[in-house]
């Protein structure tokens, strides 16, 4: 307070008192302009003089504020000569040169007597002298070799006083120069036309150059610090926003060659001075994210044909820059960056390629080997990472290159496309590196088999996972590509993906990866599916029908023999035998409908019985070269059993229609059920049930049913009869196949519910007869319930001795819930008796079924208490004789 305080009061009140005298004199014209200007320029020197003398007293603090207002006021006086007075001796020369003596004095001073102050008032006032002394007219290599000289001097004087938030005032008082003089000059001087440019480009890239020859030089002297380095990459990022700026321009935007190079050369210097202050190290990857956040926009706004050598040679180029700089840093001089950020270059790359594909009408077949060696770089910089998780990164962004190619054939080209071979050879090439960096991280893969440990993201899991994905992956494009265009030959796609198919084989062979087939096989039959319900047209000329059916069965070859060609190294695994069982009723759906609607005939159902074939000697090959100690035999028998009498099954619905599907899947799954009791794997009998439960709802619950055929000339014995009979009687069979201890399915009581699902069906088809039988010739089947005598007595007649006759068996099985439900529907019969069939039938008839449903009653009651209550006795006198 008492030094410092009242020095600047007195300092700041004399200079208020100078500027207030002066402007007295100046209202009032007692001084002539030349003597004003004398005296400014005599008090100004006079104030550094005795500001250095004081020095010289030990009176610093006094010292440094004459200094600082000596220059304050010689600066203003300048100004004023050239702005106010217009004197002929201040022209522009002279005027500028004076104002970049009085700077370099102020450093001098600043230096000499340690005086910050005197520093800072130096450098704003060499800023502000271009400002206040412009003529308007565009001179940049005369202005900012003047900045570059003011620079100079104050990276000296803070190199030397140690002042070193000066660098960061003198970095923004330079960028503040720039943005102004290309605010006014820019357009006007028209320096986006011809070369031109390169006087702004030379502008930046020499501050550039300055500020890191001072973090250099510093670092030599071993001052570095961060406000030097930091302002050096400021700089870095105002070059690269000026270059976003310049891209705006269309005849800038048309030259990337020199754009980019320029961006090239900011970009090295940014690295540089990462090297120079490894404090900074996040700069080079800052910047790199600046680069291509350049070449983003550009590609967008700009890119063309003529353009696109240009845009994918710095692409790559910026890549490799920015992959390969953080691992040789921390190879050789042990600098570790965050990994994720070694891997974001390569990825981006391959992101601003898909630009151009989508963007452009033609793309230049160079594309392809720039995706591959970006490919190989982040291969690379896997291995030498141990981080695998950015290669998948890539090979999705790859096969996303491939299917905006796809998306750009013509819709009308029905040939064989380019895209489809350079597909083929992407999903090799990842297959090829995948295998090698399994070989790589897990040596002893290929021998023992491969095996996934606890981490999915551990580089040896990651390896094996690559190689999959490239197989499984197109497949998703071999589907968009059928969806889109009119292959009526499917030969391009299917070849294409039985390539994939051999490879993911030939994987799973490798590696033991024992899921890979069943996932192959869901995405043929998915790729099947979409050409076959969108593209095949048997009436089209142009289809080779028995091409078509020579790949489904090339499929279905090629599922099925894999486990059995690898029979030794796949015994103990269920899910290839599994895939290969599968295969064929897959492939069946396929080819049953291809030879149905291009070769129709009267004997389908050869078909499957030509598919149960492989089926069983399948199952026979199994059950002899697969030891019965092998724990998993059972579930092979169980699925190889499965297919083939499911096949077997499918001949009489195949061969004939309508209700020979119901009746297939009822005697499947009563098969299926049986097989159950030789083979027990718990597949056979869940399928079994769901099958029988299908066959139930089809008929019970399906009003179509009933219109298949027109009514039969001869009654009851009739389609009805053996398609509702055959069901029912394979319900009560598995019924009793699944007797204890084999009864319990999801916690669930299974034969109950398949014996009550053939009941309802035995009471339906009860029914049904009787309609069939009172039903008009000719006609579909119909229920009517009133306007027939004799219809209406037989349906209550028959429904009392249907009530009886389940009564009775629930009686001797001794099942309440069998009792329960006869009871119910004789009650049923009983309400309709009384309140139905009294008002509506004829006298003779209403005693008939008076008669009728009284002797089943008094059956019923007789049945009851005879039966039922004997064996209750015994059954309660048996527990009172248990000794407990």
């Amino acid at each position: 307070m008492g030094v410092k305080g009242f020095a600047w009061v007195g300092g700041f009140a004399l200079f208020m008192g100078v500027a207030f005298f002066i402007k007295y004199s100046f209202d009032n014209n007692l001084i002539p302009p030349e003597l004003r200007v004398a005296l400014g320029f005599l008090a100004g020197i006079g104030l550094l003089v005795g500001g250095v003398v004081m020095s010289r007293r030990n009176f610093a603090t006094l010292s440094q504020t004459l200094c600082a207002t000596g220059v304050v006021i010689l600066y203003a006086v300048t100004f004023t000569c050239r702005a106010v007075y217009h004197f002929p001796f201040f022209g522009p020369l002279p005027t500028f040169l004076f104002m970049v003596l009085i700077t370099a004095t102020a450093f001098l001073l600043a230096v000499r007597l340690n005086a910050m102050v005197v520093a800072i008032l130096g450098m704003l006032g060499g800023f502000l002298t271009p400002v206040l002394l412009s003529t308007g007219e565009d001179n940049p290599l005369g202005l900012f070799g003047y900045i570059a000289v003011l620079d100079i001097g104050l990276i000296v004087v803070a190199l030397n006083r140690r002042w070193h938030f000066l660098f960061a005032l003198a970095a923004l008082g330079t960028a503040i120069m720039q943005i102004g003089w290309a605010a006014k000059f820019f357009e006007t001087g028209k320096y986006f036309e011809g070369n031109k440019i390169l006087i702004a480009l030379a502008v930046l890239l020499g501050f550039n150059a300055l500020w890191l020859a001072a973090n250099w030089l510093a670092k030599w002297r071993g001052q570095i610090n961060q406000w030097l380095s930091g302002s050096a990459f400021g700089l870095v990022l105002v070059a690269d926003a000026f270059t976003l700026w310049f891209l705006d321009f269309p005849p800038l935007a048309q030259r990337p060659w020199l754009l980019f190079s320029f961006v090239f050369l900011i970009d090295i210097i940014a690295i540089a001075v990462t090297l120079a202050d490894e404090i900074l190290l996040l700069a080079q990857s800052i910047s790199g994210a600046a680069v291509f956040c350049l070449l983003a926009f550009w590609t967008a706004m700009s890119l063309s044909n003529e353009l696109l050598n240009a845009a994918l040679a710095f692409y790559l180029i910026f890549a490799v820059l920015h992959t390969a700089l953080p691992v040789l840093l921390q190879r050789w001089r042990g600098i570790a960056t965050p990994a994720w950020i070694n891997h974001f270059f390569p990825i981006v790359a391959l992101a601003l390629v898909l630009v151009p594909i989508f963007k452009l009408t033609q793309v230049s077949f160079i594309i392809w080997p720039f995706i591959l060696l970006v490919d190989l770089l982040a291969i690379a910089l896997a291995v030498l990472t141990s981080t695998l998780l950015p290669v998948l990164a890539v090979l999705l962004l790859t096969l996303a290159a491939t299917g905006a190619l796809i998306f750009k054939i013509p819709t009308d080209l029905t040939g064989l496309p380019m895209s489809f071979f350079v597909l083929a050879a992407f999903v090799v090439f990842f297959v090829v590196a995948g295998i090698w960096l399994v070989k790589k991280f897990r040596p002893d893969a290929l021998k023992s088999g491969f095996q996934f440990g606890n981490n999915p993201a551990a580089p040896e899991d990651l390896a094996a996972i690559l190689p999959a994905c490239s197989v499984i992956l197109p497949f998703l494009l071999l589907i968009m590509a059928t969806m889109r265009l009119p292959l009526f030959n499917p030969s391009p796609v299917f070849g294409l993906a039985l390539l994939l198919v051999v490879l993911l084989l030939g994987i799973t062979k490798l590696f033991s990866l024992d899921w890979m087939p069943a996932i192959g096989l869901i995405s043929v039959t998915a790729l099947e599916y979409t050409w076959h319900f969108n593209r095949l047209d048997p009436a089209n000329p142009a289809e080779p029908l028995n091409l078509i059916l020579i790949w489904y069965l090339i499929f279905f070859a090629a599922f099925a023999l894999f486990p059995f060609i690898f029979l030794r190294q796949f015994e103990s695994k269920i899910i290839p035998w599994a895939t290969a069982a599968m295969a064929g009723p897959l492939q069946f759906f396929f080819i049953y409908r291809l030879v149905k609607l291009a070769w129709p005939n009267q004997f389908m159902g050869l078909l499957p019985a030509a598919f149960a074939i492989p089926g069983l000697l399948s199952l026979v090959v199994v059950l002899k070269r697969i030891s019965g100690e092998n724990k998993s035999r059972m579930a092979q028998v169980a699925w190889f059993g499965g297919v083939a009498l499911f096949f077997v099954t499918l001949i009489f619905p195949v061969q004939f229609d309508r209700q020979w599907i119901t009746i297939g899947w009822a005697l499947e799954g009563a098969a299926l059920l049986w097989l159950f009791h030789r083979v027990p794997h718990p597949g056979l009998r869940l399928v079994g049930v769901g099958l029988l439960a299908a066959a139930f709802v089809r008929l019970a619950l399906n009003p179509a049913v009933y219109a298949y055929h027109p009514r039969a000339a001869v009654p009851i014995f009739n389609w009805y009869l053996y398609a509702y009979g055959i069901v029912t009687v394979s319900l009560f069979a598995g019924s009793k196949l699944l007797a204890p201890p084999r009864n319990m399915v999801l916690k669930l009581n299974l034969p109950p519910f398949l014996s009550g699902f053939g009941v309802v069906l035995a009471f339906l088809l009860l029914n049904i007869e009787i309609a069939d039988y009172f039903s008009a010739p000719g006609s579909t089947l119909t229920f009517e319930f009133s306007g027939n005598f004799a219809r209406d007595m037989t349906y209550s007649i028959a429904w009392a001795l249907f009530a009886l006759g389940f009564l009775v068996y629930g009686i001797l099985k001794n099942i309440a819930v069998a009792r329960y439900a006869a009871m119910g529907l004789l009650c049923v019969t009983l309400i309709k008796l009384f309140f139905h069939d009294l008002a509506q039938l004829a006298q003779l008839y209403r005693i008939g079924a008076f008669i009728g449903v009284a002797v089943i009653a008094m059956l019923a009651s007789f049945a009851y208490q005879k039966f039922y209550s004997a064996a209750a006795k015994k059954t309660e006198v048996k527990n009172e004789t248990t000794p407990q």
